[in-house]
């Protein structure tokens, strides 16, 4: 039979494990991948998600493809340029968007196309 002491001094290692093992965990994080997992919109027609690194990984090499600029070899994000309201020289967020996107899903044959297909959150 196991004595008491030695009981005790079982769960006492034990614990002193789990809370390294809790404090290394919370202090050792992974780093931020240097391109986005996942990125969530909000939009007025509900939140979409979207998998940023499967749509750059497997269905495009080329960052321009998406993050165009027309006057130079840069990456930008949509919201440095397309802002909520659009005008006749550039258009809004949400239509570059849907141009894009919907645009790409069309012209390849896949991915949605349908409005709540995208903004279902």
């Amino acid at each position: 039979m196991t004595s008491q002491r030695d009981l005790k001094v079982a769960i006492l290692i034990m614990t002193i494990f789990l809370v390294t093992g809790i404090i290394c965990y919370a202090s050792f994080t992974p780093p931020a991948p240097e391109n986005p997992v996942r990125l969530m919109f909000q939009t007025k027609a509900g939140k979409v998600l979207f998998t940023h690194s499967v749509h750059a990984g497997d269905y495009t090499d080329d960052c321009q493809d998406c993050h165009h600029n027309i006057e130079d070899d840069e990456t930008y994000n949509c919201s440095e340029c397309h802002e909520d309201k659009g005008d006749e020289d550039l258009p809004s967020r949400a239509d570059a968007f849907h141009a894009k996107c919907k645009g790409c899903h069309e012209d390849v044959g896949a991915g949605p196309v349908e409005c709540n297909s995208c903004h279902t959150l």
